[in-house]
């Protein structure tokens, strides 16, 4: 690659890093006060798991099918105008939610907001678009780092300012919106090339059609079950998350706001830092079936923990469970050509989008059917539980998939030590 190319796919790397950041700050803030502000509107912890389940529902279900819609557009007019799209939406849902009197006045508002943004797809494309094949995996990670990021900076502060006023995070974090809105506007440029634009085939945005079509790519396979699997447990976790030890251990939304900024932290330190380096060590099929082995660890763990400090013992330790996302979005990436990877990785993004539909109708139920159960108890982890059991069969998936590829030398993708 000449220096000259080299530059400016530097640059554009950082226009986007900056972009995903503020857009992590703002989601980030309104994560530790959402289950409060549930809480409001009932009057039961069953009620609130139960609600709070609802709303995550409905922020996913109209995820699912904007996602590939919104991916496929971004394939045909341009990465640029469909983020500004999306930063425009999460700004409107924030200010919407900081508005509402009413538990459908929080649907209404998670609904758009889910339909409008698919900024982690598009973004996802714009990386791919940027960077040759063999920088995908370490690309995923820096921008994982952006996400990690606004995990720090965003639930700390979200909890202190809900600390003052439920409300008062979701405003600050549309402003946060507006500003990336203004951000994207006038320095975001533009990553997918006219030449390599297409027109849209609307029957092929179906988001059931793009997870069909995410299967048969070559080298992908049982991967779709892998993807699947570790969505549906970390969509558990993030919907159990602030209820969970809210029951648990009696939080306040302070101290799940620095829960959650230390998670920040080590995806920052795994995705920044130390994923590159492994990278020069293990191959990224390699590096997922560590970080599986590692997240199924960790989810009993964070399920059976005692006291509230073993949920931070168990964050720090669980190091190698951050590499998987970008692991296996590099080897979806290589997979697909370079017109269709808004496309393809928008059908990623509905994959994750489903799990995230499903992921409340089984978590929420779950937490409420033992809310009854005394602070302390450790029957209170059956989400957690449930989410170790699906990253053991991600694990077993992949271990199986990426035997077959290195015995079978079938993918082109895969290199002959890929185990």
């Amino acid at each position: 690659m000449s220096e000259n190319v080299a530059k400016p796919r530097a640059a554009a790397m950082g226009f986007i890093m900056i972009a995903v950041l503020i857009d992590m700050i703002s989601i980030g803030l309104i994560v530790p006060v959402l289950p409060a502000l549930v809480g409001k509107f009932t009057g039961s912890q069953a009620d609130q798991a139960f609600w709070l389940g609802g709303i995550t529902f409905s922020f996913a279900i109209a995820n699912f099918f904007g996602a590939p819609i919104l991916g496929a557009l971004s394939d045909r007019y341009g990465r640029r105008p469909v983020l500004l799209l999306g930063f425009c939406g999460l700004a409107l849902n924030f200010f919407a939610t900081a508005l509402a009197t009413s538990m459908w006045m929080l649907i209404a508002s998670r609904l758009i907001g889910g339909g409008m943004q698919a900024n982690a797809a598009v973004a996802n494309a714009y990386v791919a678009d940027i960077s040759a094949p063999e920088e995908r995996a370490k690309r995923f990670g820096m921008l994982g780092a952006m996400f990690g990021l606004g995990f720090i900076a965003g639930p700390a502060l979200g909890g202190l300012l809900g600390s003052i006023d439920l409300r008062l995070p979701f405003v600050v974090a549309g402003c946060l919106g507006l500003l990336n809105l203004l951000y994207g506007y006038f320095v975001l440029p533009e990553s997918l090339p006219a030449n390599q634009r297409h027109a849209i085939s609307w029957s092929s945005v179906n988001p059931i059609s793009a997870l069909r079509r995410l299967a048969e790519l070559k080298g992908i396979g049982a991967l779709v079950g892998v993807i699947a699997c570790t969505g549906l447990a970390q969509g558990i976790l993030y919907n159990c998350w602030v209820l969970y030890t809210t029951f648990k251990f009696g939080w306040t939304t302070q101290d799940n706001g620095l829960s959650l900024a230390a998670v920040g932290v080590v995806s920052v330190f795994v995705q920044g830092y130390l994923l590159g380096k492994l990278l020069k060590r293990f191959t990224p099929q390699r590096l997922a079936v560590i970080g599986l082995v590692s997240s199924a660890i960790a989810y009993a763990a964070w399920g059976a923990a005692p006291a509230g400090w073993v949920m931070y013992v168990v964050i720090f330790t669980n190091l190698l469970g951050f590499t998987v996302t970008a692991s296996l979005q590099s080897i979806v990436s290589s997979a697909a050509d370079a017109r269709s990877q808004g496309q393809t990785l928008g059908a990623v993004s509905s994959l994750t989008s489903l799990t995230a539909v499903i992921a409340p109708l089984i978590g929420a139920p779950m937490l409420g059917a033992v809310s009854h159960l005394p602070p302390g108890h450790w029957g209170i982890g059956a989400p957690f539980y449930f989410g170790a059991a699906l990253q053991a069969t991600a694990l077993g998936l992949a271990y199986l998939h990426f035997r077959r590829q290195r015995n079978t030398g079938a993918a082109a993708t895969f290199t002959p030590t890929t185990l």
